[in-house]
Parts: C-alpha cells; structure tokens; sequence
C-alpha cells in the first residue's frame, strides 16, 4: 500500500514534532521532511516531491502564502494544505488565490487533519468547517447586495417593461399589457439598456432572469 507523503513547515519545533508523531502513527502516511522557513520548504519540495506539504502561513522571511504560490506553480503534484491558528477569512480567499487545497485551523482535531491531508492528497478541495460556513455566508451576502443593485437605477415603469422583455414579449405586447403606446415602449427599451450596459433584447432578457426580477417584482 503506497503513503502519502507529507513534508512538514513550520518555524516551530514543537509543532512540527507533534505533526510528525501524529502523522507516522498512521499506516498509510508518512512524514518525508521538515522545514522551518518558506524558502527552506521550496527546498524540500524539489528535492522531496511529497504528496502533500501542510504549510504555516507565518513563517521567518517570506511568508507561507508567498512559498505556497512558488510551490503550487513550479511543482503542482504537491498539494498545499494551509495549517494556521489564523481563522481570517481573507487569508483563506488569499490562500485558495496562491494555489492551496485546503485551508485548516491548528485547532481541528486529529482526525479532521488527517482526513484533510487525505482529502487533498486526492485533489480535493479542504476547507475548515467554520471556516466555510463563514465564507459561504459571505458570498450569499455579496449576491444577496448585487441582487439588489441590480436594478438601482431603473425606475418602477421601467421594471414593469423590463419584465414583459423577459416574458419575450414585443414591444407592441407590452403596450398593450401596460398601456403604452409602441414608440414609447421603444424608447423605455433603450433607456433600459443604456442603464445597464446591454446591447440587444436578448441581454436584457437574459440578465433579468439571472437577476430574479420577478422575484423582486413579488416582494415589492
């Protein structure tokens, strides 16, 4: 049965002790190296090509963000999984940017950790529980906000019209839905599109369907 292979950095001794004790018990891993620097880690990878590096993000000199991008551009079968007693949420969008697999607190339990060097060892995507929830939350606000701002600056009427556009209705349809007369649907049409940036009837439909205006047109 071959091991994931895992290579250890970590400025602190201790810790990495404690990772590497944890990390042999098991039978289908193995610890094939330590490093207490990122450009000490950079070392290791090329010389080591371990499976899996689990990466301190505060290390001496450059820092762990800056090692895991080198790593993951110049040696792509070692998968990085960030190890960190920093639960901000930035440092997880600024590790998943710089290549990481996984991002997981020092805090997890033992057999979250190694189900996470397991999981990224098969290319998957490992974030810590709390973690997620928060950022997943984060991108629900960020779409909730840009559902809203959607529509700024239409005015009611020109929702209305909007809608029947998204409807596939012509201009003489919606004229005769909303009471207006055909040139001055044409001339709400191009306002509309003038507003937001769309070209043709077919964006405007499109990006009113993305944007759940009927939706917005019920809550009102």
């Amino acid at each position: 049965m071959s091991r994931t292979r895992v290579l250890l950095v970590d400025d602190h001794e201790v810790v990495r002790l404690g990772l590497m004790t944890l990390i042999n018990d098991q039978a289908d891993m193995e610890v094939v190296g330590e490093a207490g620097t990122a450009s000490e880690a950079l070392l290791a990878v090329e010389r080591l090509r371990p499976d899996v590096v689990l990466m301190d993000i505060r290390l001496p000199g450059e820092g762990g963000l800056e090692a895991t991008e080198r790593i993951t551009h110049a040696f792509p079968e070692s998968k990085v999984v960030i190890l960190t007693s920093f639960a901000d949420d930035g440092l997880v969008v600024r590790a998943i940017q710089a290549g990481a697999a996984g991002y997981v607190l020092k805090q997890v339990g033992n057999e979250e950790l190694l189900r996470a060097i397991q999981a990224a060892a098969r290319g998957q995507a490992v974030l810590d529980p709390m973690t997620t929830q928060r950022l997943l939350a984060r991108v629900r606000e960020t779409e909730r906000r840009a559902e809203q701002d959607a529509f700024r600056e239409l005015s009611a009427r020109e929702m209305e019209v909007l809608a029947e556009v998204a409807r596939g209705h012509t201009n003489a349809q919606i004229g005769r839905s909303l009471y207006l007369s055909e040139k001055t649907v044409r001339n709400y049409v191009s306002t509309i599109l003038e507003k937001l940036h769309l070209t043709n009837r077919i964006e405007l439909a499109t990006y009113a369907v993305e944007h759940h205006i009927f939706d917005r047109l019920r809550s009102e």
